[in-house]
């Protein structure tokens, strides 16, 4: 497991060969996906995205594959990865960016922050600042954010046929808990 890890790292380019210590991981990052639309709510969820923290540069990178996302009707999650997301052709979607405010995971409490990077989503990349928390309590950091994606932005379609059906925009919300990366072979 710590090899998998460690992997997502070096594919986010946080870390080399030579992994410094202080390096934070989730292998279980929580998002969901929210659609309000006239007809029909879609929701779903996936907790099995990653994410590497380097709390001494502030840089942070997430990776979720497209179909780890679950549905409470499969017909709506086979739409979302053959019709909407192509999960076949864009596997993943990544964020990789840096905290711009200086996160102490020594010191306990509640900070909120903006974080700066690169949102890449069905093979778009998009320039994004999105506002999150950072939570440190005795040594554990956890991070939640919620931001909305406009799907042409990304160059998803919808169809006119179903235009009522699906927001232009989806509200997505991620919380990540880690741990040191070190520890996490234990």
């Amino acid at each position: 497991m710590k090899h998998l890890l460690v992997i997502i790292a070096l594919v986010a380019g946080l870390i080399k060969d030579d992994a410094p210590a202080g390096l934070y991981a989730c292998k279980n990052v929580r998002i969901t996906l929210y659609s309000s639309a006239p007809l029909e709510d879609i929701e779903a969820e996936s907790n099995a995205g990653k994410s590497v923290f380097n709390p001494a540069t502030g840089e942070l990178a997430f990776n979720v594959a497209i179909r780890s996302f679950k549905f409470p009707k499969s017909l709506m999650q086979e739409h979302f990865n053959e019709n909407y997301m192509e999960s076949d052709k864009y596997p993943q979607a990544s964020f990789r960016g840096k905290i711009n405010e200086k996160i102490d995971v020594n010191a306990n409490g509640s900070f909120p922050v903006t974080v700066s990077g690169v949102l890449d989503v069905h093979g778009v990349k998009q320039n994004r600042t999105v506002k999150g928390t950072v939570n440190v309590n005795n040594g554990s950091v956890s991070m939640s954010s919620e931001f909305m994606v406009r799907c042409a932005d990304h160059n998803i379609e919808i169809p006119k046929l179903v235009f009522k059906k699906i927001a232009e925009t989806i509200k997505m919300t991620v919380s990540a808990t880690y741990s040191p990366l070190n520890n996490q072979a234990k």
